[in-house]
């Protein structure tokens, strides 16, 4: 089965590379999580556009992480609104690693993937929170979470 990456995916490629894969991975786990697209004529035509917005998501190298790095210690405390449940600060649901992610952008911070947020577990109350965001396998920065209910 043929088909064209959305999204990074270990051992196979990355965004916008054309792949030849065993029938039951591409239809049971690449296709339904949207990491990969069928390879018709018109997606390849697509394949351009997929590798630029890849691309501004894409950390390069070390220098490039430690660059970003700096942009989010500048940004400071990142606020996140959520829905709260009332009383003693509980969530309805949780905060999510897209949720983090927007609020950065929000709050003047850089385009990040959300892939790269680890919130240690799920937030699921107001307040102060701290998470880490991964951007190279030398570089991690822990970033302060206002959660505020709505």
């Amino acid at each position: 089965m043929k088909l064209i990456l959305t999204a990074d995916v270990a051992n196979l490629g990355g965004p916008g590379d054309l792949v030849d894969v065993k029938d039951g991975y591409g239809r049971n786990f690449l296709l339904p999580r949207g990491l990969a697209i069928v390879a018709t004529r018109g997606a390849m035509k697509q394949v351009e556009t997929i590798r630029r917005t890849q691309e501004g998501k894409r950390i390069r190298d070390l220098d490039h992480a430690k660059e970003i790095a700096g942009e989010l210690q500048g940004v400071g405390t990142v606020t996140v609104t959520a829905k709260s449940a009332g009383q003693g600060g509980k969530l309805f649901g949780s905060v999510s690693p897209a949720d983090i992610v927007g609020a950065v952008r929000t709050s003047g911070g850089p385009n990040l993937d959300k892939r790269l947020v680890d919130t240690k577990g799920h937030i699921k109350t107001t307040g102060a929170h701290q998470v880490t965001v991964r951007l190279h396998p030398d570089v991690a920065v822990e970033l302060p979470l206002d959660v505020q209910g709505v």
